[in-house]
């Protein structure tokens, strides 16, 4: 299990979660943040930090959003695991569900 980042997180790509996870397993694309799950130790960190309330343990992923679940693992099939986002830097795609999403209206 891991943690999920879900639709509130689309267009926003806030940050405060990959200051604070102490494994560097939150990844950029495009239009949102990713945890690696094979990364990820489950130390919950990055949870209470996130303002928009995006992160949510998998098992917990409201319903609305499960299909944020198979996006996040999808956005690591071709990138394997680097070892660290850092080492990465901002990745130019998302998974393809994230993609097809309408451009949500952000707040700054």
């Amino acid at each position: 299990m891991t943690y999920i980042i879900a639709e509130p997180c689309v267009d926003l790509l806030d940050k405060a979660c990959i200051e604070e996870c102490p494994v560097d397993c939150i990844y950029e694309g495009n239009r949102m943040l990713y945890i690696h799950p094979d990364e990820c130790v489950d130390c919950g960190a990055c949870e209470p930090v996130c303002p928009v309330e995006a992160i949510f343990y998998e098992d917990d992923v409201p319903e609305q959003w499960k299909d944020y679940t198979g996006a996040n693992y999808e956005f690591f099939e071709d990138l394997g695991s680097p070892g660290g986002a850092s080492k990465v830097g901002k990745i130019e795609k998302d998974a393809s569900f994230v993609a097809a999403q309408p451009p949500r209206a952000t707040e700054h």
